[in-house]
């Protein structure tokens, strides 16, 4: 059986976005001598299961100290995708956020003696890397789209091979929509449902490839324990829905009615870019963990909405609407 990782003193992890929502919950899960970094450590004055804090502006080479005892690296560094307009200034933060600190993290690495490199670098990709597909059923096998995000993910994981050479075993894991009550793009969705308008999005036709965030953490602390598996690996729930059928579960889970829709034209005009990912559809299948032995804990939708949203949804106001003054 493959075990999923956990952090000692004598092999610990390093995480990269170890503020985000998926690394402050792969944190919680590692055993708590995990290292964390962040852009400023003087401003996070503690990280729930990390035992050192090191600052790194995702562009230099890490302090050498970071990397002692390092056995598994978690890159999760990332400018959110969803958030905003894609101007050309949030473009070349999309992208450097990405590459450039993939870039450095391998530089890092490369700067060590070989006995005291890191033995696995799993590193967070996107399935962003297949585009829009309609109903093409997509493996880990499947070429990549080409635009933006395909690019920015097709680079990412580029720079992160580059680190086989130095004798790392490498896993993209190319993550779908993070359930979460924490955050994402859930949280995003609970306070319009809650008010009865949530809709579906487009024609709904398209696939939504979605994973709970603890499937998330499950998978990549597996990734770093099974010594067979390399490369890119989809972190998606097998239970594959189109988005017509993600609202309408959406809806079930927080007792509200789902009767609107978003048309196309209205996304592209609030959205711009983005509305493409949004209406994107990707019939992802997770085939690379199934055959490696992952066991989701959340595998289907209703389910891990129910465990998700049961108590988000009776706190959304005070989590999403602004204060009164």
């Amino acid at each position: 059986m493959n075990e999923r990782w956990k952090s000692t003193p004598e092999r610990r992890a390093l995480v990269t976005g170890a503020t985000g929502l998926v690394g402050r919950a792969l944190l919680r899960a590692l055993g708590g001598e995990a290292v964390a970094t962040t852009r400023d450590a003087s401003k996070v004055k503690r990280l729930e299961g990390a035992s050192q804090i090191v600052s790194w502006d995702a562009r230099s080479v890490l302090p050498e100290d970071a990397l002692a005892d390092v056995e598994a690296i978690f890159h999760l560094a990332g400018e959110p995708v969803a958030d905003g307009r894609w101007t050309p200034a949030k473009k070349e933060r999309i992208w450097a956020s990405r590459i450039d600190s993939t870039r450095a993290l391998v530089r890092s690495i490369e700067a060590l003696a070989p006995g005291a490199r890191p033995r696995v670098l799993v590193s967070a990709s996107a399935v962003g890397i297949y585009g829009s597909r309609a109903d093409e059923v997509l493996t880990e096998d499947v070429d990549p789209a080409e635009g933006f995000l395909a690019d920015v993910c097709r680079e990412w994981e580029a720079e992160a091979a580059r680190a086989e050479s130095l004798g790392v075993r490498v896993v993209s894991l190319r993550i779908g929509i993070v359930l979460a009550k924490q955050g994402g793009a859930l949280r995003k969705m609970l306070l319009p449902f809650e008010l009865g308008v949530g809709a579906v999005l487009g024609k709904g036709t398209q696939w939504m490839p979605w994973i709970h965030v603890d499937d998330v953490v499950g998978l990549l602390r597996f990734a770093a324990g099974c010594d067979g598996l390399r490369g890119p690996v989809n972190a998606a729930a097998p239970s594959i829905v189109t988005n017509g059928e993600f609202t309408r579960a959406l809806g079930r889970a927080l007792h509200r009615p789902t009767l609107l829709r978003a048309p196309r034209f209205a996304l592209q005009f609030g959205l711009g870019e983005v509305a493409a990912v949004v209406l994107a559809s990707q019939r992802v299948v997770p085939k690379r963990a199934l055959e490696a032995g992952f066991a989701f804990e959340h595998p289907e939708l209703d389910e891990a909405l129910a465990v998700t949203v049961g108590r988000a949804a009776r706190a959304t106001t005070n989590l999403v609407a602004p204060r009164s003054a």
